[in-house]
């Protein structure tokens, strides 16, 4: 329940506080903040699965931002938009684990 709840807070504060973001930096972003929602949510499934490992946590979400960060990066030295490739494969992992997570609460209350 703690990552939900960082989770919630984190994205309380993002949309109160306004802070300018510059054209060329808002794909690094968005592509950043998939790479931590993804991260995230699947350490949510984790935890509901009792599979959580914190440095596993830690170490994916690094991974997954600067891997995210480093294809955006390539794609602009070739001018080719790579960052759609990271958009689709977060996007397809966030519905996947959040399928999973509404699975298991669905089991657990036996809603199912």
């Amino acid at each position: 329940m703690i990552p939900l709840f960082g989770l919630l807070i984190g994205i309380t504060i993002g949309v109160l506080v306004k802070v300018p973001i510059s054209p060329w930096m808002a794909r690094y972003l968005g592509i950043a903040l998939l790479a931590g929602l993804d991260s995230a949510f699947g350490g949510l499934k984790a935890s509901f699965e009792k599979k959580f490992n914190d440095r596993l946590f830690i170490g994916g979400f690094l991974s997954n931002t600067l891997m995210a960060a480093f294809i955006v990066y390539l794609g602009d030295i070739l001018g080719v938009e790579l960052y759609l490739a990271a958009v689709i494969v977060f996007g397809v992992r966030l519905f996947q684990n959040l399928s999973a997570i509404r699975r298991h609460l669905f089991q657990a209350r036996h809603w199912e």
